[in-house]
């Protein structure tokens, strides 16, 4: 019989080894399946709940076949579909720098799989950030505070809030004016979130949130989306 010593080792270097075999997956072992839903922003934004205090400076809109969040305060654009099981969530996205009276380069942020435990309706809130802190979620912030951090969390829904992972070299921030490729994965209790094909986040969730819905996220930026695809993963 092992040693109780020498069985806590080994099951920690096979624990680490599935870990980092999880990390290192790459997006193409992904296979497509049914394409669940697709808006390339050419006609309205009824498919869409917005979250943003309209007081502010703000414009959420279709704009040359593009969704335009052009916003001086918190704004968060939901899907308001729910979605569920193992899916592949897909679009390009862009922070503007040119000269609009919002453009900062920062927070291009995502929320998916959120539901509020305490609400069947979701759609109760004004942008504030602070106002989602007691859902339950996943969520990244790619070059948040101002273009310093990248961020990935998992909601627990009573406002504590798990850090995933926390990113700074410069590779992981956000340049201007750049279209970036953004794919979220969700499969058997691991979620993934690749940026150009690179991998930036890994999470295998010991308790998965295996439905929620799916939002645009950010604060005082200026920034275009296009071309969304949800699959469903074979």
């Amino acid at each position: 019989m092992l040693k109780p010593l020498i069985l806590t080792t080994i099951l920690s270097i096979i624990s680490y080894t599935f870990n980092a075999q999880v990390k290192n997956e790459k997006i193409l072992i992904y296979q497509k399946d049914t394409l669940l839903f697709e808006d390339d922003f050419d006609k309205s934004l009824t498919e869409w709940k917005i979250e943003t205090d309209t007081l502010r400076n703000t414009k959420i809109d279709i704009i040359d076949e593009k969704l335009i969040i052009d916003v001086d305060c918190g704004a968060t654009i939901w899907l308001n579909k729910k979605l569920s099981g193992n899916l592949l969530i897909e679009y390009k996205r862009k922070v503007l720098m040119e000269d609009g009276a919002n453009d900062r380069l920062s927070d291009l942020n995502q929320f998916w799989m959120a539901h509020d435990p305490e609400n069947s309706n979701l759609f109760t809130r004004n942008g504030t950030f602070s106002q989602y802190h007691n859902l339950k979620l996943y969520y990244f912030g790619i070059g948040g505070n101002s273009n310093t951090t990248t961020r990935c969390r998992k909601y627990l829904g009573n406002g504590e809030r798990y850090l995933i992972e926390d990113l700074r070299e410069k590779k992981y921030l956000l340049e201007p004016n750049k279209t970036y490729v953004i794919q979220t994965v969700v499969y058997n209790g691991v979620t993934k979130v690749f940026v150009d094909n690179q991998e930036y986040f890994s999470f295998l969730d010991k308790e998965p949130l295996e439905s929620g819905y799916f939002g645009f996220r950010t604060t005082e930026s200026r920034q275009e989306i296009d071309d969304l695809k949800i699959y469903r993963l074979k």
